[in-house]
């Protein structure tokens, strides 16, 4: 189909959905895209109009408006072509520059560190609090690209699909899009695990018969039953999408013939009167499994999907899913948000956004002062996760993530009510406040007159970000002198562990970097932050680290740390300038006076002093090189009579004897062995490993020089202990 053809039919398919669509609006959307990206090309070759024609049409299935049409038609234009805002605002109104705009801004996200993926989740809620279209168009420009992700370098499939799987197809199950949901989920499973893809396919593949028969079979049945009751009825069937069954094989560990469930019916009926009379027959005919039956009908989810769901037992023993609901609630089931504009026409943005998707506002006011990792993890939990509904002692449904407690349940209703609570009932028992709530809990929340606050282990035990945040304030506010004591006991203990006490407290202008990087006026501010959790202290760590790291480098370049300095040390290692601090030896390398050494600062115990030659020091990560400190012996403090630990592994020949020489030269030389044990090995060979104290390298090598010289003796190496 050439490009003429291909607008020909995008624009006869919207004058069937809408006849009041502005189709010369979309024509001229077209031709400007067209000119604009006139010459260049995708991947595959193809002229790059294509994609844009090929969202808008995913567009045009969504029911979307003419301007959402237009603003996918050029979606591209600002980023990779010379049209600016104005133009487009100029020539086909502000509400598509708009939307072009917050489609190009989610274009230019990142999915890498958590700092960058914190800001691209905000402007990704942002865009969707301001008009629900901009997300709408940037799903449909996903789904094609996935559609076509073949042609682009392995590595980028990969990159894009587990971004697919973990942000958009999620935001697509929150926005009730189902459909779109599912095949962004299949699409990117062929890319991150193309063999448990294939393995799918094959196994439906090889049941596709058999599948179709038994749908078929249960069509005609349920059909037959539902028209002698006289419900009208429109009933379709199939198999659950790869992604479902692919989760089902790998939580339950079975095979793609071990899974029964994958088939499923829907029934779309008039009323929902018929929707429960419906279910009535269904268990009449089938045997309902127990605990499979739900009711999102009275409980709808929170993205607005309404349906009721069971599970039965076919006459052949297989299980199937019947889904039955509405004409109404099907629609809303397939488009989501989008049905707003596919089945009601005129209504707009503004007013379809405003109460039923108020939830993208309220995560974004609950996020406001949270760090990075929180906001990931948060986002995760409020807006990708399962849900759990549980009901006040009125009958009030609410809706709360999986894993939920009855902390998060009474924050939920009000922060007051979180505050002064004091226990709770679960279905008239009184239940632990960790309680896990389950789906159909009846939570009744006891509180005292008195608000007594809430508890700082509450904080390990709470789900929703909306409770944790409430909390935080809650410390904020009212234990701020707490809070002050709190935040600098544990900094101060971290920062002596990791060797950077001196250099914050002494050091003026780190300590201001340090402030000034996180917002905070005064040290008693940032202590008080840490109290009531506004900011981690591994956070602060990592920056008094990367500041102290700077100072040091324009004090010294390149200048060898010596040890000509008067400072003491218990250890025999002077760390950089710090002196005495709390050192050990890596057992990985066994440094010894005379070795050349480095050291590694730990967490919670000092440095880790390693030779430079060790493997560990070689294999370090990019992520640990700010670790890395200088170190040096300690001249002055070493004496003849300090000894240090070594491991030797001794290379024999097999010879009767050997091991009786090696002994007798370390007596011979006053050495004391730590440990000492020989096996023979195949082919006449035998090994020796040997724990011993030295002084320092030089005595060590003078050792090493008189077992080499012993007879059968092949070798003699340094070992780890």
């Amino acid at each position: 189909m050439d490009m003429k053809t291909k607008i020909d039919f995008l624009i006869e398919r919207v004058q069937k959905q809408n006849p009041s669509a502005n189709v010369e609006k979309i024509r001229a959307a077209y031709e400007c895209a067209s000119a604009a990206h006139e010459g260049q090309r995708r991947k595959n070759g193809d002229p790059y109009i294509i994609h844009p024609v090929s969202v808008a049409e995913i567009i045009v299935e969504m029911g979307l408006d003419t301007d959402s049409i237009c603003a996918g038609l050029m979606h591209d234009c600002m980023e990779d072509t010379d049209f600016q805002y104005d133009q487009i605002a100029e020539k086909f109104g502000t509400s598509v520059a708009n939307l072009v705009d917050g489609v190009t801004r989610l274009g230019q996200l990142h999915y890498s560190k958590e700092q960058e993926q914190m800001e691209d989740l905000r402007k990704m809620l942002i865009a969707m609090a301001k008009d629900i279209r901009v997300i709408l168009i940037k799903l449909a420009d996903r789904l094609h690209n996935m559609r076509t992700i073949e042609f682009m370098p392995e590595e980028k499939q990969r990159s894009k699909s587990l971004e697919t799987m973990e942000i958009y197809a999620p935001i697509a199950h929150r926005l009730g899009m189902q459909r779109i949901k599912w095949e962004l989920e299949d699409l990117s499973l062929q890319r991150l695990d193309p063999v448990g893809y294939q393995e799918i396919v094959d196994g439906l593949e090889r049941q596709r018969n058999e599948h179709a028969e038994m749908l078929e079979r249960i069509k005609k049945t349920i059909g037959t039953k539902l028209d002698e009751s006289g419900i009208r009825n429109s009933i379709s069937a199939r198999v659950k999408h790869i992604y479902s069954i692919y989760r089902k094989m790998y939580a339950q560990n079975k095979s793609i013939d071990e899974i029964y469930d994958i088939c499923a019916v829907r029934v779309i009926v008039e009323s929902v009167a018929d929707c429960y009379n419906v279910l009535g027959y269904v268990h009449d005919l089938y045997k309902p499994i127990p605990g499979r039956f739900k009711d999102y009908i009275s409980t709808p989810k929170p993205n607005g999907y309404r349906s009721l769901h069971t599970t039965v037992i076919g006459r052949s023993g297989v299980p199937f899913e019947v889904q039955i609901r509405t004409e109404e609630m099907h629609k809303m089931a397939e488009y989501g948000v989008a049905a707003h504009w596919k089945y009601k026409q005129g209504v707009s943005s503004k007013d379809s956004n405003e109460e039923t998707y108020a939830w993208i506002r309220q995560l974004l006011e609950s996020q406001q002062d949270t760090e990075a990792e929180d906001f990931i993890k948060a986002i995760k939990v409020d807006l990708f996760s399962d849900e759990v509904f549980v009901f006040t002692p009125k009958g009030d449904v609410v809706n709360l993530p999986a894993g939920a407690t009855p902390i998060d349940f009474a924050y939920g209703i009000h922060s007051a009510v979180g505050n002064r609570m004091t226990g709770c009932k679960i279905n008239g028992r009184i239940a632990s406040i960790d309680y896990a709530l389950q789906n159909g809990d009846i939570v009744e929340i006891l509180t005292s007159k008195e608000t007594r606050g809430p508890k700082r282990d509450w904080l390990n035990m709470i789900k929703t970000s909306e409770a944790r945040n409430k909390i935080k304030q809650w410390f904020k506010k009212e234990c701020r002198e707490e809070n002050i004591v709190q935040g600098r006991e544990d900094l101060d203990r971290e920062l002596r562990s990791s060797l950077l006490y001196t250099h914050f407290m002494e050091k003026p202008e780190i300590q201001q970097s340090v402030l000034t990087k996180f917002g905070y006026p005064s040290l008693e501010e940032l202590y008080a932050a840490i109290g009531y959790g506004g900011i981690t202290v591994t956070k602060v760590i990592n920056k008094v680290r990367d500041e102290t790291i700077r100072a040091r480098k324009k004090e010294e370049v390149n200048q060898p740390l010596t040890t000509n300095k008067q400072v003491k040390s218990d250890s025999g290692v002077i760390v950089e300038d710090i002196g005495n601090c709390k050192v050990k030896f890596a057992r990985c390398c066994t440094p010894i006076p005379g070795d050349d050494i480095i050291g590694y600062i730990t967490r919670g115990y000092g440095v880790s002093v390693h030779r430079k030659d060790c493997v560990n020091v070689k294999n370090s990560s990019p992520e640990d090189r700010d670790r890395w400190i200088k170190v040096a012996w300690d001249a002055n403090h070493i004496e003849v009579k300090e000894r240090f630990s070594t491991a030797l592994q001794v290379s024999t020949t097999d010879r009767m004897g050997v091991m009786n020489e090696v002994l007798q030269i370390l007596a011979n030389n006053h050495i004391n062995v730590r440990d000492f044990n020989g096996k023979t090995l195949s082919e006449g060979f035998g090994i020796i490993n040997i724990v011993i104290d030295v002084t320092g390298l030089s005595q060590l090598d003078a050792l090493i020089k008189k077992l080499r010289s012993i007879k059968g003796v092949i070798n003699v190496v340094r070992q780890s202990t």
